[in-house]
């Protein structure tokens, strides 16, 4: 069963091939030491580095059918900041539990659910899982490490998201607050 059943969605960019966007949550607040980690907020850089983020994503003119989030506060609000920069409700933000702390197989499994009549996916998640997963997409990029708030992106000339993990996926770009553009492939 599909995570998101959405074929009839206003939002869906056809069937180009697909493109899956992995962004880490922004800077979170260890202020208060009662709060567990599932329930840690942004800081104040992470409330000014999200909305930045989402807005040079949009103005870079790439499309989001679906908006997929850790339930985490921080991954939650950064997901929230990049929606609202899309124009479209928070309500529309499909949360996977599984996304929190989440391996490598937890992110292939959730996309493997992804609704084929979507194109262009986001999923707002946590390191080191997030790191670890784009460091599996493709063989000729590697990362050390998500900064926070980062953007990783790549495309796969697929029509359905079964056939993803074993597809060969091109590089698209990588953008993080601390960078300042878009760069890579076809930006």
């Amino acid at each position: 069963m599909d995570i998101i059943n959405q074929s009839s969605s206003p939002h869906s960019s056809g069937d180009k091939g697909k493109t899956l966007i992995l962004i880490r949550h922004a800077k979170s607040s260890w202020d208060n030491n009662a709060l567990t980690d599932f329930d840690r907020p942004l800081n104040e850089r992470g409330k000014k580095d999200a909305p930045v983020m989402a807005k040079r994503l949009m103005e870079s003119r790439i499309t989001i059918d679906a908006f997929i989030s850790s339930p985490a506060k921080r991954a939650k609000k950064t997901a929230e900041f990049f929606i609202k920069e899309f124009g479209r409700k928070e309500k529309e933000i499909i949360f996977i539990p599984e996304l929190y702390e989440a391996s490598v197989e937890t992110f292939y499994h959730t996309v493997l659910q992804i609704d084929n009549a979507l194109s262009n996916i986001a999923i707002f998640s946590h390191n080191p899982g997030i790191t670890f997963f784009a460091n599996t997409l493709t063989s000729n990029t590697r990362l050390d490490n998500m900064p926070t708030c980062s953007v990783f992106a790549v495309k796969s000339n697929i029509k359905k998201w079964s056939y993803f993990r074993d597809s060969e996926k091109e590089f698209w770009f990588f953008d993080y607050p601390k960078k300042g553009q878009l760069t890579g492939e076809n930006s």
